[in-house]
């Protein structure tokens, strides 16, 4: 599967440290309308690293065939 151009950025959304993975131009920059793809705090991303390979294999058992 081919992913859009995009990176992980930190932020702040009330006060608490986030990260981002938003979507990015030719030149790095994101993409004003909708270009946030996924946000999270710390507590969720510990979360996904505790369960990091259910992640992987419901991943690999949903990736469309091209």
């Amino acid at each position: 599967m081919e992913f859009e151009p995009h990176k992980c950025v930190e932020d702040e959304f009330k006060g608490n440290k986030i990260l981002k993975i938003i979507k990015i131009d030719e030149e790095g920059n994101e993409v004003e309308k909708f270009g946030t793809i996924v946000s999270f705090g710390y507590k969720k991303a510990a979360y996904i690293l505790q369960n990091i390979e259910e992640i992987k294999k419901f991943v690999e058992s949903n990736e469309k065939k091209e």
